[in-house]
């Protein structure tokens, strides 16, 4: 119940964020004085609509979007009535369509600097210097947090009824204990642990460690489990010694900020993510095979792209498992995904209609300093062809992404 509660929660944010999108759109156009005919959240059959002035607001049966109508944003729209054509939307400066067509993902950019202004001083948000590699862990010092138990399988599941207690636990060990020792070999790290456990026999072993400043020695029962090779998690599992703990970082994985160092925070870790959107994006290409290998049985790699799909079973992972966190900063990322793709230079994105109209004001400017004629406005219908195939492209790769989130979702949590 938790799980669909999360689902149901995370697609209504998607779509208030998708209708506030077309909100900046309509709210700046009539600033500007241009004409907004109609304003819908949903495609389908309408269920509810009435107007106010000269605006049709309404909601529709399919809850997947939204849409606002604004009167001739091309010069090629032959729906205009001849007493809207000063307000037109081609008709006016390009400042003003530039900054009509990008509130759209300037509200997504707005929603996601919000949210993260929030979480900087409630929660906090991710400590740069906090470690987020394999190697970055393994470089944390040997300090443990207590396992419930040791699953003796090679499986990510969590303990379940008949799982041996942690030997770490039954030799009285604490989290917080800092482990330097096993069986006289030195430990200073977390990964040096690792490979020293791993070294030694299951069965009686010593223990060094430091607590409260003060250092001791335990006897564990070295537990017998089943794991890969370290640093090779698809490799043949085989027979290794386990000690039933877990890394307790010394460098907080969160700091909270003022309300006024929030702000520098939140723009820090925007350019951070800034960068990794890029990366991503830069990405899709290459993990089109990775989909279809998911899609026909092969395992589901996580780092390929989500659909609206995934990303709200995403969201009823985390609220299934009481983690808050992780679904407003999957909300964030993805409001600020959308930002930034929304403005890329293809139509029908709204960044293609930025780019057309920015060459237009460059190409009369161009042509007036040649003292020849200006050209004109770009005819949007020869560019139909690359519009039908962008759209044509984004939907098989929609297609692909919602059918590999449905048949082999990501999973975040053991099942």
């Amino acid at each position: 119940m938790a799980n669909l509660l999360g689902v149901v929660l995370f697609a209504v944010f998607i779509l208030v964020s998708v209708s506030l999108h077309e909100a900046g759109h309509m709210l700046t156009a009539k600033a500007f004085g241009m004409k907004v005919t109609r304003y819908f959240v949903g495609f389908g059959p309408t269920l509810w609509s009435f107007r106010r002035g000269e605006t049709e607001y309404g909601i529709k049966g399919i809850p997947l979007g939204g849409f606002c109508k604004i009167v001739g944003m091309t010069p090629q729209d032959d729906d205009v009535e001849p007493a809207d054509q000063p307000r037109a939307m081609w008709r006016y400066p390009v400042w003003k369509r530039t900054i009509v067509m990008s509130a759209g993902s300037i509200t997504h950019f707005a929603l996601a600097l919000g949210a993260l202004w929030v979480m900087a001083i409630s929660v906090g948000l991710p400590n740069p210097k906090a470690p987020t590699t394999e190697a970055g862990f393994k470089a944390e010092p040997a300090v443990i947090a207590l396992a419930p138990c040791v699953v003796v399988e090679n499986a990510n599941r969590a303990c379940q009824a008949g799982d041996p207690a942690s030997p770490a636990a039954k030799a009285q060990l604490k989290d917080g204990d800092r482990i330097t020792a096993v069986n006289g070999k030195p430990v200073s790290t977390w990964g040096d642990m690792l490979d020293v456990v791993r070294a030694t026999e299951p069965g009686t072993a010593t223990v060094d460690y430091v607590r409260d400043g003060k250092p001791a020695t335990a006897t564990v029962d070295l537990a017998a489990v089943q794991r890969p090779p370290l640093g090779d998690p698809k490799g043949a599992a085989s027979s290794v010694a386990a000690l039933g703990v877990g890394l307790r970082p010394t460098t907080p994985a969160r700091i909270e900020y003022g309300p006024v160092a929030a702000i520098g925070a939140t723009a820090d870790f925007t350019g951070t993510m800034a960068v990794q959107t890029a990366h991503a994006m830069q990405r899709i290409p290459q993990k089109v095979p990775a989909l279809w290998t998911a899609i026909t049985g092969g395992e589901r790699d996580m780092d390929t792209p989500i659909s609206v799909v995934g990303a709200s079973r995403l969201g009823g992972e985390f609220v299934a498992n009481d983690a808050w966190y992780g679904f407003f900063m999957l909300f964030v990322s993805l409001n600020f995904f959308i930002g930034v793709f929304n403005l890329l230079p293809l139509l029908p994105l709204d960044g293609g209609h930025i780019a057309i109209a920015w060459f237009e004001r460059v190409r009369s400017w161009l042509y007036a300093r040649l003292r020849r004629p200006d050209p004109g406005r770009v005819d949007y219908l020869k560019l139909m062809p690359i519009t039908y195939a962008v759209i044509l492209i984004g939907g098989a790769f929609t297609l692909l992404t919602v059918t590999a989130d449905v048949i082999n979702p990501i999973t975040l949590f053991s099942r």
